[in-house]
């Protein structure tokens, strides 16, 4: 372990629902001969943080919550060769058990007995993490840490992009903008959907929409969102819709937005009982509409062809979280940020960052 680091560390703790406190803890320490610790740099707080930190808890307490996070590469394993010593890194949650049937064929995201960092052991709301060299992923100095915290939820949209034949050309309709529906819009763009059609209740998430390259804004609220799709379609409705609001009327937009024999990606998970009129259940019958899942971001070569396209992406200039982030915050407001979060009074956002080892840290 350096001489420079401190034997502790400020870390944010969840000790049981609701019940998150920013202390003093153990520095990570027997680092194994295939670990990397890591200096957290930026940390963002992902949709399904507030319902863990705030209702459901962690599979074990205390637990330091956190999935989406970069930093810098502190201290190597005797083993390590894929980073060094300073690397700029990005770090993937998930830690695949790479022996069940699902892990054998690559698809690491449906492994059945992974652990995964931020819930089922410590997370990025640390100063520093502890993970396996494998999760860790080097990024070139021209990406800023504060966007390579957000590699993470991109590459769930682009899973799923991944598994479809999306065409240039296509129609694409995106249901809910938050920061899945924004990757969403801009994956999309890149593929060169045409028209590109984003709805959201929220004019805010509308026009950070247009800024993705969405063609078309619908606001359910003013218009028949319906209505307006296909017309923006010639009456055909669109190739593939994309629903990233998590919730019943998300749904049902979807599969009503979706030309015959066309195709709904669902990524937003259900929180409650999922029922759909019987004339819209019909719909997929009768239309032979195509409903596919996307879960989580991880394929071969681990983690996932995703994680190295998002990063050629963004090192390129093709693809900026920036527009998404409004709020870089010192981990010693994480309490009072999720009870805001929870009871809705926290105001607009759309990603919100920590940064544990300081905002002025993030300038490197």
């Amino acid at each position: 372990m350096s001489a420079t680091i401190s034997d502790f560390m400020q870390a944010a703790v969840l000790h049981a629902p609701g019940d998150l406190r920013v202390e003093q803890v153990p520095l990570p320490k027997n680092l194994g001969d295939d670990e990397v610790l890591v200096r957290v740099m930026a940390a963002g707080i992902c949709g399904s943080d507030i319902a863990r930190v705030m209702v459901t808890g962690t599979y074990r307490f205390p637990t330091i919550p956190g999935h989406e996070f970069s930093g810098i590469a502190e201290e190597i394993g005797r083993g390590v060769t894929s980073v060094k010593k300073g690397d700029r890194v990005a770090v993937a949650p998930l830690m695949p058990c790479f022996e069940c049937d699902s892990c054998r064929r690559g698809n690491y995201s449906l492994c059945d007995t992974y652990n995964f960092l931020g819930s089922r052991t410590d997370g990025g709301f640390a100063e520093f993490v502890k993970a396996p060299a494998s999760n860790v992923m080097r990024f070139p100095d021209n990406i800023g840490f504060m966007e390579a915290a957000t590699i993470e939820p991109a590459g769930i949209i682009l899973h799923g992009i991944h598994k479809i034949d999306l065409k240039a050309g296509d129609s694409v309709a995106v249901i809910g903008v938050g920061a899945l529906g924004y990757f969403g819009v801009r994956f999309a763009k890149l593929s060169g959907a045409k028209p590109l059609i984003a709805i959201d209740i929220d004019d805010a998430k509308l026009e950070l929409a247009k800024q993705a390259g969405a063609d078309v804004c619908i606001n359910p609220g003013r218009e028949d969102a319906v209505a307006r799709i296909f017309e923006e379609t010639g009456g055909r409705g669109v190739d593939l819709a994309l629903e990233t609001a998590g919730n019943n009327a998300g749904r049902e937009l979807s599969i009503a937005a979706v030309k015959k024999q066309g195709m709904v990606l669902v990524y937003g998970s259900a929180h409650h009982d999922v029922v759909f009129k019987p004339e819209l259940f019909e719909k997929i019958l009768r239309r032979e509409i195509h409903v596919l899942g996307s879960w989580n971001s991880y394929s071969v070569p681990f983690p996932g062809k995703e994680w190295f396209d998002i990063v050629n992406f963004i090192a390129a200039g093709d693809l900026s979280s920036t527009p998404l982030i409004t709020h870089v915050l010192p981990l010693s407001e994480a309490p009072e940020t999720f009870r805001k979060l929870a009871d809705r009074s926290f105001g607009p956002y759309g990603k919100i960052l920590f940064a544990p080892n300081g905002v002025d840290a993030l300038k490197q």
